[in-house]
């Protein structure tokens, strides 16, 4: 496609070239290092760096068009290459992103999930239960990358959770190409706030809940809230909301009379549940929908695990699908990387890995623990650098008050001393009475805390998840949680 074309509708002023004759056909990418003969260069300016400064290295590597929010810096030839200029190339990125690959959303049912916990186990629940109940082929794109059912999908991005806007869209395309009809994204408040999902045709979008977090990124709680909304700001047609968060209450203000609640017994809602029975297997619960009561099941213990069952029916039934088939795939999900995920050591341990990285993650998973475990709970976790200080503390407390022993350890240091994020959060562990050890090394905390725990107790190891990596420095190195579990309990 050539750069009128792309830009159709939009209000650009041209610097240098002709767009009519720019020809986009290698490619769009924000690294100037990328750039190859016929490819788009978008100068953007990130946290740590300007893309304009690389404008001239972009050229002389080949882009032949280039967007840019102020004049470019030094002589550029005409011949060579056509710059236009743009109010906010952010807000342009995803509209050329989705044009030039298609756009791809358009051609799929597309579900965004939205919210400070459960995003992806609920992305995870959604696709499961789409291919149990309709044999659907099923994208999934998120913290643990993307992937069509078993088949990853290898595309660099720099972005933990959702893919800047043109990976977005080159992996949504990709994702059609292999035969999704349906794709479910977790849209952190970061992506939404910075416009990576817009010009996403999304069909559905999922609100689980608002709690602190991310406030290092946002600065206050208002901040973070009005993020999470934008994905109910026109981005999507239908919503999903979480009657239970007063965040719901928003989203219905923004969306009138395209919002479906979910929630637990005393509220309202249209997806309800009551009547919860947790053991270690699962929870069992009574489905309250559209005037009929069924019984249910989810193979996940806890309140959370239901709240996210009752976001995931209500997705399907959305998307057009039978409540009783998606109760019937619901019973056989299959276990969930990183979320909840347990094991049992030739010991008589049971061994659980969740990605609890927050306060009210981590408090909803000890609760769910505290609920069935017989014996000790044993905690393992610390604290991400380079992420909000403020919730070291109160995790802490939290670890402390539900457990009987905590190990207190790195979770991703990144560049910070990973003994000063240690001794941020042994203040909040000393205000319990829960024994308290110190160990900076993950494995070895790990380690001990297997070595503590005795037949029938329960050791959480909280923070990580399915991570297959630690971030030391500036080095990512390879650690798996569970896989660690394994081999040190084997051993």
């Amino acid at each position: 496609m050539n750069l009128s074309d792309l830009l159709a509708g939009h209000d650009f002023q041209v610097l240098y070239g002709d767009p009519d004759k720019a020809d986009v056909s290698a490619g769009i990418a924000y690294d100037s290092r990328r750039m190859t003969a016929g490819s788009m260069y978008i100068a953007m300016r990130g946290s740590r760096a300007d893309g304009h400064q690389f404008i001239a290295d972009a050229v002389e590597r080949g882009a032949g068009a280039v967007l840019v929010e102020r004049p470019a810096l030094g002589d550029l030839p005409p011949s060579q290459v056509c710059v236009v200029r743009v109010a906010d190339t952010r807000a342009v990125a995803p509209l050329v992103a989705s044009r030039y690959f298609g756009e791809p959303s358009r051609e799929m049912q597309v579900v965004a999930v939205t919210g400070t916990n459960g995003k992806s186990s609920i992305s995870y629940m959604i696709e499961s239960v789409l291919r149990g109940a309709a044999r659907a082929r099923v994208g999934v794109i998120g913290t643990d990358g993307s992937r069509v059912g078993d088949e990853p999908i290898r595309i660099d991005q720099t972005t933990p959770t959702t893919p800047e806007a043109v990976e977005l869209q080159h992996i949504l395309r990709t994702m059609r190409d292999r035969g999704a009809g349906a794709v479910v994204l977790e849209a952190s408040s970061m992506a939404l706030k910075l416009r990576r999902v817009d010009h996403t045709d999304i069909d559905v979008g999922v609100f689980t809940n608002l709690s602190p977090d991310h406030l290092d990124n946002h600065g206050s709680m208002e901040a973070y809230k009005q993020a999470k909304l934008l994905l109910f700001s026109g981005l999507c047609r239908h919503a999903v909301a979480n009657a239970d968060d007063p965040v719901s209450g928003d989203i219905a203000a923004l969306m009138p009379g395209a919002v479906t609640t979910y929630g637990l017994d005393g509220t309202s809602a249209q997806v309800r549940a009551t009547d919860l029975q947790v053991d270690a297997t699962g929870t069992r619960f009574v489905l309250h929908h559209a005037g009929r009561s069924r019984p249910a099941r989810v193979p996940i213990p806890g309140r959370f695990a239901v709240y996210n069952a009752l976001a995931t029916l209500a997705t399907g039934h959305l998307l057009g699908h039978d409540m009783d088939a998606m109760l019937g795939a619901m019973e056989e999900l299959p276990a969930i990387p990183g979320r909840f995920q347990t094991y049992q050591t030739p010991a008589g341990v049971s061994v659980i890995v969740d990605y609890a990285h927050s306060s009210d993650s981590l408090r909803q998973v000890l609760t769910t623990i505290r609920g069935f475990a017989e014996r000790r709970v044993v905690t393992v976790f610390g604290c991400g650098g380079d992420r909000d200080p403020s919730k070291r503390a109160p995790m802490g407390e939290i670890a402390g008050t539900y457990s009987d022993v905590v190990v207190v350890t790195s979770d991703n240091p990144r560049s910070e001393n990973p003994d000063a994020i240690i001794d941020a959060i042994m203040p909040g562990v000393s205000a319990s009475t829960a024994r308290v050890e110190r160990i900076t090394d993950r494995r070895q905390a790990i380690a001990r805390a297997l070595e503590i725990a005795e037949p029938g107790d329960v050791v959480l190891v909280a923070g990580k998840g399915a991570e297959p990596y630690q971030i030391i420095g500036d080095r990512k190195l390879p650690f798996g949680d569970m896989r660690t579990v394994r081999t040190l309990a084997s051993a």
